[in-house]
């Protein structure tokens, strides 16, 4: 029996949390990440396993929570292991996210950027908290639009994916209609990123 897709079901959210390698731990690299979807349900929680050769330096525990043994622990996988199970859900998919380039930098990943849908540049949000030209935090916008607190204590990638889709679910009809009448309503990602996007 054939069941009906439901409302939402072609939209993905992603967040990703890193920490550093290499000398002083400021490269970032991969720690974990989660998939949520439209209604805010968790598809995906991982930790991922420091590649094989590369130096972990700086876990970034104080805002990011995360250990070694977590890095280690049952719910770990290998970066090619997440990277296979993280493409395989989001191909084919709308893509919401806050500043997505960063998240699909770390993962190794590009989208097409017709089906991403990124919180962080939706000019009208910008608008509405005065601030065309700048990338407004996570927090600040999930304050402002949903009265919610989000990411004030450790980083929590389940957390911060919700907030997107959430803030994404607030202005959706509005969002899809600009699309549709193709008036693209989002600032574009850093060109530095290009190759995440296609």
């Amino acid at each position: 029996m054939q069941t009906t897709p439901e409302v939402g079901d072609e939209f993905v959210a992603i967040s990703c949390v890193n920490v550093g390698v290499g000398p002083g731990g400021t490269t970032s690299m991969l720690a974990r990440v989660a998939l949520v979807d439209y209604k805010g349900h968790v598809l995906l929680d991982h930790y991922v396993q420091p590649t094989p050769g590369v130096t972990l330096t700086d876990c970034r525990t104080a805002s990011t929570g995360i250990t070694y043994e977590d890095l280690y622990s049952d719910n770990s996988l290998s970066f090619s292991e997440v990277q296979m199970k993280v493409g395989k859900m989001v191909k084919g998919k709308i893509l919401v996210g806050y500043c997505i380039w960063n998240d699909l930098s770390v993962l190794g990943m590009s989208h097409p950027a017709v089906h991403t849908r990124d919180v962080g540049l939706y000019q009208p949000f910008r608008n509405a908290l005065r601030s065309p030209n700048t990338i407004i935090r996570l927090p600040t916008l999930a304050w402002t639009l949903l009265n919610r607190r989000c990411s004030e204590g450790l980083l929590n990638p389940v957390e911060m994916a919700r907030a997107a889709i959430d803030i994404y679910r607030s202005a959706a009809e509005d969002w899809e209609n600009a699309i549709t009448n193709r008036n693209w309503p989002s600032a574009l990602p850093p060109s530095t990123f290009s190759r995440c996007y296609y």
